[in-house]
């Protein structure tokens, strides 16, 4: 693996080793968390979100122990970055959206144009919306604070009731 930015997540390639999963009891409801080589590669709010399904992957609590440990003290008010390993596959604007995510800092939001203009492409906020909608590693890779120019929550994979719990949780 080969780490790729500093922020608050440490972005690596995955290596080709063999995807196993956990479930994660969550106050915003169950997640599906999927590791390989070591690293976070999906995190399914819900099961209609949970892109590649577990069937045939190996249920391995072990390989997920510190992601476990992260998104408890996340969720304890204690965590507000976190260092574990994600790999993340997508386009080249994908990627680029979803790094740009972890300069979001914890507690604050930034308006889709604003992560568009981050990315070089001010034009892109609707563009924006379609990348964070397909984020694999949501809350980890912070999709939830972005909102819409008027401050007002707009479109959230998990739902609304979850992106607002994350934000209310950020703002202690």
């Amino acid at each position: 693996m080969t780490a790729t930015t500093d922020r608050s997540v440490r972005i690596v390639t995955a290596g080709e080793g063999p995807r196993v999963f956990d479930l994660y009891d969550s106050p915003i409801g169950q997640l599906l968390l999927v590791a390989q080589s070591g690293a976070l590669v999906e995190l399914g709010l819900d099961e209609k979100a949970w892109s590649g399904g577990i069937d045939g992957l190996p249920r391995d609590p072990d390989a997920l122990t510190a992601v476990r440990s992260e998104l408890d003290e996340y969720f304890a008010g204690v965590r507000q970055t976190f260092t574990i390993a994600v790999a993340l596959r997508g386009t080249p604007f994908q990627l680029q959206v979803w790094e740009s995510l972890t300069a979001i800092p914890y507690g604050e939001t930034a308006s889709y144009g604003a992560v568009a203009a981050a990315v070089g492409r001010p034009a892109a906020a609707r563009a924006i919306g379609a990348a964070n909608h397909v984020n694999p590693v949501p809350i980890v890779v912070p999709c939830h604070r972005v909102i819409g120019a008027d401050g007002s929550l707009t479109g959230y994979g998990g739902g609304l009731d979850r992106k607002t719990f994350l934000l209310e949780l950020e703002r202690g």
